[in-house]
C-alpha cells in the first residue's frame, strides 16, 4: 500500500455490501474498531463484546455463512460462522478475539479506526480487531472457491481476561487445523508459554506492635517466601533453555498484610506469577511451589500458609510438519516474497486452548504495536496480507 496518508473514515460499505470479492480488510478493521468491546472483567462497567459480536454476526449472515451466537454468560458474545465444503475435505478453523483492553489512558479517540500513514489506529486495532477482519475477509471470498471442507470462523470473548469464549465454542465445533491470528508481525509463532496464578495466603498471631515477640508476623514470613522464590528462579534459569522461548519465569505480582501501624501482621497473601514452558503441567508447578513453602515451614517456626491455584493456563507448541504449519508457511512465502520468520512468545494465548481439545494449530497475525498502550495501531499493508495468505491457506488446506 502507499505509505502516504489515505482519507478514508469507517464506514458501513462493507456491512451492507454482501459481495465477497468487494469486501476490504482495511474497510471492515475501520468498522470494528469503532466498536467499543472493552473487556468487562478488566474494566468493570465497560460494554464487553455484545456489539461487536452482533456486528459481525449480520456481515457474516449478509454474506452466507452459517451463524450462530453463543452467549453462556449473559453479554459475552461468541460468534460461530460456517462456510460449508461439499464434506470431503479438510475443516478450517480460524480463531480471533473479539474483546479489548480499556482505554483510560488512551491518546485521543480509542475509537477512530483512522487511517493514517497506512497505519489504522484505535484501540484493539492490533490485538487483534486487524486478525478478526482478514478472517472475515478472507474467509467470505473462500466462498466461491468450492471448497471440499469447512471453513469454520470463531470470534470469541474474553481472551484478555478467562478466556470463556474459546473455551464455550471449543464444546460447540471442532475442526482439522486451527488458525489463530493474534499479532505475531506476519511470523510464524509456534510456541508460547504457560501460566499458573496462585495465592499464597501466611498466617501468623497478632500482637502489640511494642511487644512483637508476642506475635508471629506474616509480614516477615513473606520476606522469606521472596527469598525462596529468587532461588526458584535462579534454578529455573540454570536449565537448558527452550529454543524460542526461553526459561520459565516465576515472580509475585501482588502483595499486601497488616491492619495498622501498630500491630504485628496476622495474615499476608502474596499473588503468584509462574510462566510455564511445554510439557510442564500446572499439577507440576503448584507441586514444585508447594514444596518450596513447605520446606520453609519445616524450619521456620510459626510459619503457616494456604496456597490458591486461581487460574492455569498450559503452553503451547506446534508441530512444523503439521500440514496447517507447511500449508500457511506457503501461503505466507507466496505472498510475503520471502519464507515466514517462526517465533515463540512470552504470553499465552487460546491457541493453548485449541491445541487441548485436539486441534493441531498455529498463531500468525498482523504487524503493528502498542497492544494495551495509550496508541495502538495496525500496519494496514499487514492486514491485506494477511487476509490473501489466510483466503490461500483455506485453498490449499480444504480442497
Amino acid at each position: 500500500m502507499n505509505s502516504a496518508p489515505i482519507d478514508r473514515e469507517p464506514s458501513d460499505r462493507d456491512q451492507s455490501d454482501a459481495d465477497p470479492s468487494d469486501a476490504d480488510p482495511i474497510a471492515v478493521l475501520q468498522q470494528l474498531v469503532a466498536i467499543e468491546s472493552i473487556n468487562p472483567d478488566l474494566v468493570p462497567g465497560a460494554g464487553g463484546e455484545a456489539a461487536v459480536a452482533a456486528w459481525c454476526a449480520d456481515w457474516m449472515r449478509a454474506r452466507g455463512f452459517e451463524v450462530s451466537v453463543l452467549e453462556e454468560r449473559l453479554g459475552r458474545s461468541s460468534v460461530v460462522g460456517i462456510i460449508r465444503g461439499s464434506g470431503s475435505g479438510r475443516s478450517l478453523m480460524l480463531n480471533g478475539h473479539l474483546d479489548t483492553v480499556g482505554v483510560a489512558s488512551y491518546e485521543g479517540d480509542p475509537f477512530s479506526g483512522e487511517l493514517r500513514d497506512d497505519k489504522v489506529f484505535g484501540r484493539g486495532a492490533f490485538d487483534m480487531k486487524g486478525g478478526v477482519a482478514a478472517i472475515l475477509v478472507a474467509a467470505a471470498r473462500a466462498q466461491a472457491l468450492s471448497l471440499a471442507g469447512d471453513v469454520v470462523v470463531t470470534l470469541v470473548a474474553d481472551e484478555e481476561f478467562g478466556s470463556l469464549g474459546t473455551e464455550e465454542v471449543l464444546r460447540s465445533v471442532s475442526a482439522d487445523a486451527a488458525v489463530i491470528v493474534e499479532p505475531s508481525g506476519l511470523e510464524l509463532t509456534l510456541a508460547h508459554r504457560g501460566f499458573a496464578w496462585f495465592e499464597l495466603e501466611l498466617r501468623g498471631l497478632a500482637a502489640h506492635g511494642s511487644q512483637p515477640e508476642r506475635g508471629i508476623d506474616a509480614i516477615a514470613h513473606a520476606g522469606l517466601c521472596l527469598r525462596a522464590l529468587d532461588e526458584m528462579r535462579d534454578r529455573l534459569e540454570a536449565v537448558e533453555p527452550h529454543a524460542t522461548l526461553g526459561h520459565g519465569t516465576v515472580r509475585v505480582s501482588m502483595i499486601s498484610g497488616g491492619e495498622d501501624a501498630a500491630t504485628v501482621a496476622d495474615t499476608c497473601t502474596l499473588t503468584l506469577e509462574r510462566r510455564t514452558l511445554p510439557g510442564q503441567s500446572s499439577d507440576e508447578v503448584e507441586a514444585e511451589l508447594r514444596a518450596v513453602f513447605s520446606a520453609l515451614a519445616s524450619v521456620t517456626p510459626g510459619f503457616s500458609f494456604v496456597l490458591r491455584r486461581l487460574v492455569a493456563r498450559a503452553a503451547f507448541e506446534a508441530d512444523p510438519t503439521w500440514p496447517i504449519v507447511r500449508s500457511l508457511a506457503t501461503e505466507a512465502e507466496r505472498v510475503l516474497g520471502h519464507a515466514a520468520a517462526t517465533r515463540g512468545e512470552p504470553f499465552w494465548t487460546d491457541a493453548g486452548l485449541v491445541l487441548e481439545a485436539g486441534i493441531p494449530c498455529l498463531v500468525f497475525g498482523v504487524a503493528g504495536g502498542g497492544a494495551h498502550a495509550d496508541v495502538e495501531w495496525a500496519d494496514a499493508a499487514s492486514v491485506e496480507a494477511l487476509t490473501d495468505i489466510l483466503t490461500g491457506t483455506i485453498t490449499d488446506f480444504c480442497r
